[in-house]
């Protein structure tokens, strides 16, 4: 029926996980700051990857005595705080479970107990929490060393080594529009495989494209109809939509002719006419395997996945695999209601198979039908077939589906009857959901095309550059910083706000420079390459300058800033939620900006001016990490 579009997910090879410093030269590096205190590792931590992890096992270490209860409940109590106000750790009493004593009490007990420490400010008792303050002498060392050594491998902890997951998102009908719930799957999906990899995931990105179905008899009646050769190479997405909207619009006028006689008969209708029986036949006739009819069906399906590559790239987003709906063997969905009907997750129901989920304990899930009255499959069938196949080619440790709320009930009873039929993996399913868009258009109608959305994004991100005549003159090439920085307020506009949450899209605010939106984070970066660039000093001399000359309040809060971006990861790890980054990268771009007025660079000292390019530089590469897993590309001018 269909050729294997799996070849290239043969070929895949694991992006490697970059070598982790030893915990030998962390040590040298405290003792070169006089501290003699080896850092006591609690099993869960990282304390050479992330700083912060070195003042949890210290923390831990001092605490656990002081509290007498056990550091293996003491180490995870210690969280990070949205604002650097309240500290850097805190512990709030309560989580240790000592009964008997008042929470405030306890915790100004505990910072009375805890001892001086070359790490460590006095802990601070704040009501029911105990909340710790980093000495920046250590931390400004620690971090902008970690940073400046790591660069681009900054932040991600190997969490996912030896584990493999798909992620499949995007996963658009081909012929049909690529709308705002697409839009949303692929950007969302390729920051979810970005971050999994960054952590030591192998990651396998997975097309799952809309390519069977009674709609592909419609198309090719239509084209024969409607089609044109050339427009269909040129543009084979835009031009089969085209042909599927005018064949809908005749099988829609022979319908209601069929429905006026019938309804004058008195009887009820069950022809919708020949058109619409052209297409049925068409499409029995590519399930038979009829040669012509695939070879047809099979031309508008590479054409469209060469015109998705290339619109992908401009998301920045390569996948391993574009499978779909054709993909699944025959043998798969033999398999899939066999083992159905052995283990009695389906039934017969006037004709149809089907799954009554009230019988299997799931009164919520309702009834599904999983093969009709005629013994063709529906998308559910298909879809638990793909997931069997998957399973034995890749034997993945975890899959994404990335789809809208929509279709919750679907996956809902998908990995439940994947359950019943007792694939242990079936739990290594998870699907990661998301709103709507509201109040999409371009200017070009109201049909979306992510071609469409990026070209608009590009054409005002143009407009604006162009109304600053002088920094427009300087820029190399304004087409593609446009194209990108538009891209930019396209992406951030989505992954502000939580996944589940609608939002409306708003083409004007995701192309202004003013607030919390993409092209301002592009300006951070671009600004941070400025300080450098006029800066004009050897990358040697501020790797090696002297940290402990970052006094100022400003740097200080930025070091610490910097030094939460490894917990960033893993709490986004957690959430899957994008805004997780984003919100961070937003909370220190806003430190960065109030520091300017306040750390200068250019008219310093030497020794100080080494040491605030070595705290600049370090925020250009978390932002530029930060942005990178988002699926950005930051910009060095605009």
């Amino acid at each position: 029926m269909a050729t294997n579009d799996d070849t290239a997910a043969a070929q895949h090879v694991p992006k490697e996980f970059p070598p982790i410093p030893s915990l030998e030269s962390l040590h040298k590096r405290l003792q070169s700051l006089s501290i003699s205190e080896e850092i006591p590792v609690f099993p869960e931590s990282n304390p050479t990857t992330n700083p912060v992890d070195i003042y949890r096992c210290i923390i831990a270490h001092h605490l656990a005595p002081i509290t007498g209860v056990d550091i293996n409940l003491v180490y995870p109590a210690l969280e990070w705080t949205q604002t650097l106000d309240k500290g850097d750790l805190i512990v709030a009493a309560p989580r240790l479970r000592i009964k008997g004593r008042k929470p405030d009490e306890l915790a100004k007990e505990w910072a009375e107990k805890f001892p001086e420490s070359p790490y460590l400010e006095r802990p601070k008792a704040d009501g029911t929490f105990l909340r710790f303050y980093f000495k920046n002498s250590v931390l400004n060392n620690v971090v902008l060393s970690s940073i400046l050594n790591r660069k681009e491998n900054y932040g991600p902890i190997n969490s996912g080594k030896g584990k493999r997951v798909i992620v499949e998102f995007s996963s658009p009908n081909i012929a049909k529009p690529f709308h705002a719930g697409h839009l949303r799957s692929t950007i969302i999906g390729g920051f979810l495989a970005n971050l999994h990899e960054i952590c030591g995931w192998d990651v396998i990105r997975m097309n799952y494209l809309g390519d069977w179905g009674k709609q592909f008899g419609i198309l090719s009646v239509g084209f024969k109809r409607f089609g044109d050769e050339q427009k269909l190479v040129e543009d084979p997405i835009h031009h089969l939509y085209d042909v599927y909207v005018a064949i809908n619009k005749v099988i829609e006028a022979e319908k209601e002719v069929e429905k006026a006689k019938a309804e004058a008969a008195g009887v009820k209708q069950t022809y919708n006419g020949p058109t619409d029986d052209e297409a049925r036949a068409f499409f029995a006739s590519m399930e038979a395997g009829d040669e012509a009819a695939v070879a047809l069906w099979g031309r508008f399906r590479d054409l469209s996945i060469e015109k998705y590559k290339d619109t992908y790239a401009r998301l920045n987003i390569k996948y391993d695999v574009y499978s779909g709906e054709s993909q699944v063997s025959k043998e798969a969905m033999d398999t899939v209601s066999k083992l159905m009907k052995e283990k009695k997750v389906s039934e017969e129901s006037d004709g149809a198979l089907i799954v009554d989920f009230l019988k299997h304990g799931a009164k919520k899930l309702g009834k599904a039908i999983v093969q009709k009255k005629d013994g063709t499959s529906l998308y559910l069938t298909r879809d638990i077939g793909a997931a069997m196949e998957r399973y034995e080619k890749y034997k993945f440790d975890k899959m994404i589906y990335v789809v809208a709320t929509q279709q919750d009930l679907h996956l809902q009873q998908l990995f439940k009857i994947l359950d019943l039929l007792g694939f242990e993996w079936a739990k290594k399913c998870q699907h990661i959901n998301f709103g709507m868009v509201l109040g999409m258009s371009t200017r070009k109608g109201t049909v979306v095309f992510l071609d469409d959305i990026l070209q608009e994004a590009k054409e005002r991100m143009h407009d604006v550059m162009r109304k600053n005549e002088d920094k427009y003159s300087q820029v190399e090439d304004p087409e593609y910083i446009a194209s990108t920085v538009g891209r930019t307020g396209v992406m951030i506009q989505d992954m502000s706000g939580k996944r589940i949450n609608n939002y409306t899209f708003d083409m004007d605010r995701m192309t202004s420079f003013e607030g919390d939106t993409g092209p301002y984070l592009q300006y951070a970066h671009t600004r941070l390459c400025s300080i450098t660039r006029k800066a004009n000093v050897p990358i040697e001399k501020i790797e090696k300058a002297d940290l402990s000359l970052l006094t100022e309040p400003h740097a200080t809060n930025l070091v610490r800033c910097l030094a939460q971006y490894p917990d960033v990861l893993q709490q986004t790890l957690k959430t899957l939620e994008p805004t997780t980054v984003v919100t961070y990268l937003f909370k220190m771009t806003h430190l960065l900006s109030s520091s300017y007025s306040v750390l200068h660079v250019i008219s310093s000292e030497d020794d100080v001016k080494f040491a605030r390019l070595a705290l600049y530089e370090s925020a250009r590469i978390v932002l530029h990490n930060g942005m990178t897993l988002l699926g950005l590309v930051p910009v060095d001018r605009m």
